[in-house]
């Protein structure tokens, strides 16, 4: 069922949601969050289908806010309020509220979306594009307990991983980071497999990519070992070298969707690790709301800081 309502109220789409509810008979109660989606008109096709999917796995309120830039001499100075309204089988598992805000409003989108929040749900804001310096800051980050950036979708996805840090509060995370999940899962197997002391290593990878500067960070942390940010072709991350006693770990991705390791005195063998999809990776960052230290430690290049005692 799609419900369009044009200069509209915050108020009145609360209602209009109400009564599509009851006309499909899909009740708010088994929403288990809401997902506030920040974009523009380019990306918002792409990011509301991939919440749209997630939401398979995590029944949500999906709150795409679009902030619509005037042209012309006198359009800066009208204030308007558009929405679509998604529920049933137009919205997947759960509601899509579509807010187009103009003029003025877009100074105000956390008015805007506030009285529109899941009752008694947690908040996640997520930015595809253009995310805000310190994102907790943010009138919709703050409304949020876990914030999703995407450090890769900017003109310089190294040096926005300097300013993710310098603001970085508990519930920040980053897609460029999510993307290394597999990554990181099978390099940790790895050096289960052949646990030996690493001197030395090597992330390889095509040019400004944010997740291969922070799987370098994290390796840096986590292992001791100065990290070498080798450039190829790609696609994104291409290959991971360890430096051992025993001899070379290595992971080689060249296709992005198979990986060839090698252990020393093991036989190499083929693993699964493809590029996954952007609704697969929201998917993922919403099983979880809370804090994600690792990722705090890998963006600061620092090992986690100690617990004070009692």
């Amino acid at each position: 069922m799609r419900t369009d309502l044009t200069d509209t109220t915050s108020g009145k789409i609360d209602r209009a949601l109400l009564e599509a509810r009851r006309a499909v008979g899909s009740p708010a109660m088994g929403l288990v969050l809401t997902l506030v989606v920040v974009t523009d008109e380019e990306n918002a096709y792409d990011a509301v289908r991939a919440a749209s999917e997630a939401s398979r796995e995590h029944p949500s309120r999906i709150i795409a806010v679009i902030k619509r830039t005037a042209r012309g001499p006198r359009k800066p100075h009208q204030t308007r309020l558009d929405a679509e309204l998604r529920v049933g089988s137009d919205a997947g598992s759960g509601e899509i509220v579509l807010l187009r805000l103009h003029g003025e409003l877009t100074e105000h989108a956390g008015s805007v979306v506030l009285p529109l929040l899941a009752p008694d749900a947690p908040v996640v804001a997520w930015w595809p594009a253009d995310a805000p310096a310190a994102p907790a800051r943010d009138a919709l980050g703050a409304l949020a307990q876990r914030r999703i950036t995407d450090a890769q979708a900017t003109a310089d996805p190294v040096g926005v991983l300097r300013d993710r840090a310098a603001s970085y509060t508990p519930g920040d995370t980053d897609l460029a980071w999510t993307r290394l999940t597999p990554w990181r899962s099978l390099l940790a197997g790895a050096l289960d497999q052949a646990p030996l002391p690493v001197t030395g290593a090597a992330v390889e990878s095509e040019a400004d990519n944010a997740s291969a500067e922070l799987l370098a960070r994290w390796l840096e942390v986590r292992l001791g070992v100065p990290v070498e940010r080798v450039v190829t072709d790609g696609p994104v991350v291409t290959r991971v070298r360890l430096e051992t006693t025993g001899g070379e770990i290595r992971v080689d991705r060249p296709d992005g969707v198979l990986a060839t390791l090698s252990l020393p005195g093991w036989p190499d063998r083929k693993v699964a690790l493809k590029i996954r999809s952007l609704a697969e990776l929201i998917a993922e960052e919403l099983r979880r709301l809370d804090a994600d230290v690792i990722y705090a430690s890998a963006l600061r290049g620092a090992p986690l800081e100690a617990s004070p005692s009692a």
